[in-house]
């Protein structure tokens, strides 16, 4: 992976985030890379910049496993489905955008100018991802337990709902439970188009059960617009089978 060169001031800056994180980072180069958007690196007048992209791609596998050990120990009496259901409910764009607004990521990325004109630094997409990134380079930098406290200090709150019996609805996972009650059937998401330009898209997704459309929606993410295809599947579903009880 190419290292971004950093100038004096961002080095402070990340040395400060870095601290407000509670993470004493070895390798700086690690977290502007986790900061770095691809419109950036594709507007840099610099060759070869890095972006967060691989960084999100580690950062994803990171916080699945470790959320999926944390309910795995915590939770024996869930079975698979739960423990799926839970860790959902936490590891999803609408959580971890949130999180990492709260710490203000948004004001350290470095974006193209249409991105950052568009509002960039608030899209949950954005964020969320970013979010991802820097567990990938707090893992790099520090290893696995480190990363995986990190994770735990950020979600905090998230895991206390999980404990409630609080978790947000995942439609996804909602929507394939309730189809897999009948042998045979089989969910497919279809994206349907993206319109818009680059830094400001809206995605439009189409959800069938058996090739029969059950539902559309629409999202600044694929994983957002098909979260709104399975939220109105189910409820067209629930309409029939009241239908069907009259």
């Amino acid at each position: 992976m190419k290292r971004n060169e950093l100038t004096e001031k961002r080095r402070r800056e990340l040395t400060e985030l870095s601290r407000q994180l509670g993470i004493d980072l070895k390798n700086l180069s690690l977290l502007d890379t986790a900061l770095t958007h691809t419109s950036y690196a594709n507007e840099s007048l610099r060759r070869g910049v890095s972006h967060n992209e691989r960084l999100e791609y580690l950062g994803d596998a990171v916080l699945e496993l470790a959320m999926s050990d944390y309910l795995y120990r915590h939770y024996p009496h869930l079975s698979e489905g739960d423990l799926t259901k839970a860790r959902a409910s936490v590891v999803c764009e609408e959580t971890l955008s949130g999180r990492a607004a709260e710490i203000c990521l948004g004001e350290h990325l470095l974006l193209g100018n249409g991105e950052r004109a568009s509002g960039g630094d608030k899209r949950p997409s954005i964020l969320a991802d970013t979010f991802e990134a820097v567990i990938g380079a707090i893992y790099l930098d520090q290893g696995w337990e480190t990363a995986r406290n990190y994770i735990f200090s950020q979600l905090e709150p998230y895991l206390k709902e999980i404990r409630a019996g609080q978790q947000r609805h995942d439609f996804k996972t909602i929507l394939q439970e309730m189809i897999q009650r009948r042998p045979g059937r089989h969910v497919l998401y279809e994206l349907l188009a993206a319109d818009g330009p680059d830094h400001a898209k809206t995605f439009t997704v189409r959800v069938s059960v058996n090739g029969t459309p059950l539902g559309a929606g629409q999202g600044r993410s694929k994983k957002e617009a098909e979260q709104a295809a399975a939220k109105e599947a189910l409820g067209q579903l629930k309409q029939e089978e009241n239908y069907a009880l009259r």
